[in-house]
């Protein structure tokens, strides 16, 4: 008797209508899917954009000078805090700056002053004594003085324009005939040539002790006298009196003198 074939299990409609739906959802999920992925990168995951910001991350690091310093050193905070004292003390001594600041009565005083430590009359006033002067000994003192104010003249000049320093904010610039390099501060010229002056005349001139403490108080004065009229600050007023006093020993290693300089001296023989 033949055996029959076993039957063959038919897929119910039902069956298949769930296959269908299943696999129409998991295909819609995923479509579903990377078309919110295309919405948030609408670039794609080749585009460009995407290569950039990928390409960021391995870029070259920021120039140090770019970078903020997150540990400055010491010097630089030393340097920070002595400029803000600087600052602020010449802001407190500018009692002079104009007519009304707390000692604005003493500002005619303080210009007077300021005249007096101006660099026009004492190289006004050597070249006179040097042209009337009969003594021999006499000229080389006068010439070797004006040879000095020339060199603190040109010595400041190519200080301040280097450093480029502004003058403080409070000051009004009032002063008795000013060049261009004047607008800046650093040094004091008042004070680099009242602190040579000083030490010129206490070791050329002979004179009483009272005279001689008259010359460094008016050495000191005048220095103050900047300040006080918002002129400096002081760093510029030290800078300026430790700079003339240095000057001298320039001025006496180069001393001119009848054997040194002939042409010089017999520009002034009478």
């Amino acid at each position: 008797m033949a055996t029959r074939p076993p039957p063959v299990a038919m897929p119910s409609p039902r069956s298949s209508r769930e296959r269908r739906a299943g696999s129409g959802s998991s295909s819609s999920g995923r479509l579903e899917f990377l078309s919110l992925v295309n919405q948030r990168s609408p670039g794609g995951p080749d585009s460009p954009s995407r290569r950039k910001e990928s390409g960021s991350s391995t870029a070259a690091p920021l120039p140090e000078e770019d970078c903020m310093k997150l540990n400055p050193s010491f010097l630089g905070i030393a340097l920070s805090s002595l400029l803000a004292i600087d600052l602020w003390a010449s802001k407190r001594l500018g009692v002079c700056a104009r007519e009304g600041s707390a000692w604005g009565s003493a500002r005619p005083l303080m210009k007077v002053i300021e005249v007096s430590g101006h660099g026009i009359p004492w190289l006004l006033g050597t070249f006179y004594g040097l042209c009337q002067s009969d003594s021999s000994a006499a000229r080389e003192v006068l010439l070797n003085l004006l040879f000095a104010l020339l060199l603190d003249l040109v010595l400041v000049a190519v200080v301040k324009g280097l450093v480029r320093r502004p003058r403080p904010t409070h000051n009004k610039m009032d002063m008795f005939v000013t060049v261009s390099v004047d607008k800046y501060s650093f040094p004091s010229g008042h004070a680099t040539r009242a602190a040579l002056v000083c030490r010129f005349l206490l070791h050329h001139l002979v004179l009483a002790v009272p005279l001689r403490v008259l010359v460094v108080l008016w050495a000191l004065i005048v220095g103050l006298s900047r300040v006080m009229l918002g002129r400096h600050n002081v760093t510029d007023v030290l800078f300026g009196l430790l700079l003339g006093y240095a000057l001298y020993s320039v001025v006496e290693y180069c001393w001119l003198s009848p054997l040194s300089a002939p042409a010089l001296f017999a520009l002034w023989s009478h």
